[in-house]
């Protein structure tokens, strides 16, 4: 989907070439190294398994030349840009990004923590990844972790705080807010002035934060919109030669009071055998 037949006359998205090498990430400094010890003391630690995730074809930061690594560094610059962009360019919530998709199956959930893992390698930026997908969390799961108490708690509990359910990791400058407990109200709850007020405090309160959130698709769940409309940014994620000119067409237009949508062509093929990451801005 690289024409502008396939949007009907919507205009073209802007593919950035993408390099088949990655770049070599250190484990940190001295002080990042101290902030993990201090971390691994906290009862809201928890250990990723990092070799098992790079057998997954996972982003860390010890996995060395790779593909994926390239690829989202060439993702995530453009998105880094618009979060610091201050004066007349500053966009509001713009360290807020969410990520989400027509459909479900299509990588979303993938690209949410790989892109959260990319932007932790950062040298002065922390970052907090958010399962949003509240109706079918899969971050926790995508990590190897077990389901805890999340944001759907903070929302329901007025006494619980933000910093009672997030994890810290053994992956500098990452910390993870689960999706928490179930709820039939979950739309109206992302709606609600306490999911705002939630999110300006996170959009605020740290100037070197990054939020990513991986969001339920668009098409499938109310809650994908409830959510969309309050972030800074939007990434979506189209399954290359697979999600339908329709779907794409029809999430577009659900989104389209969103000032910064960007694309990312996922699964798209550069060589036989290759998978690479496109990536646009849709305007």
């Amino acid at each position: 989907m690289s024409s502008k037949d396939s949007l009907n006359g919507m205009q073209e998205p802007h593919i950035l070439g993408v390099a088949e090498s990655g770049v070599h990430y250190a484990a940190g400094d001295q002080g990042a190294a101290a902030a993990l010890a201090a971390a691994q003391l906290s009862p809201r630690y928890r250990e990723l398994n990092l070799a098992r995730l790079q057998e997954q074809g996972m982003l860390t930061h010890d996995g060395g030349r790779s593909g994926v690594a390239e690829d989202f560094r060439i993702i995530k610059r453009p998105l880094l840009r618009q979060a610091r962009a201050s004066g007349s360019d500053a966009v509001r919530h713009g360290n807020l990004i969410v990520v989400t998709s027509a459909m479900p199956g299509e990588g979303k959930t993938y690209c949410a923590v790989n892109l959260a893992m990319s932007i932790a390698m950062e040298m002065d930026i922390t970052v907090l990844l958010v399962d949003a997908d509240v109706a079918r969390p899969s971050v926790l799961k995508v990590l190897g972790l077990a389901p805890e108490p999340g944001l759907m708690d903070v929302l329901l509990d007025p006494q619980l705080a933000m910093a009672d359910v997030i994890l810290k990791t053994n992956v500098a400058n990452l910390s993870i807010l689960p999706a928490g407990r179930s709820n039939r109200h979950a739309t109206e709850l992302l709606a609600s002035r306490a999911m705002s007020r939630l999110l300006a405090e996170i959009a605020s309160r740290y100037a070197d934060r990054i939020v990513v959130f991986d969001s339920p698709p668009l098409l499938i769940t109310s809650e994908a919109h409830a959510l969309v409309g309050q972030m800074g940014q939007v990434v979506m994620v189209v399954e290359a030669e697979t999600t339908t000119q329709h779907a794409v067409k029809e999430a577009l237009r659900q989104i389209e009071a969103c000032e910064h949508i960007h694309l990312i062509y996922n699964k798209t093929k550069s060589f036989p055998g290759n998978e690479y990451y496109g990536y646009g801005n849709y305007d």
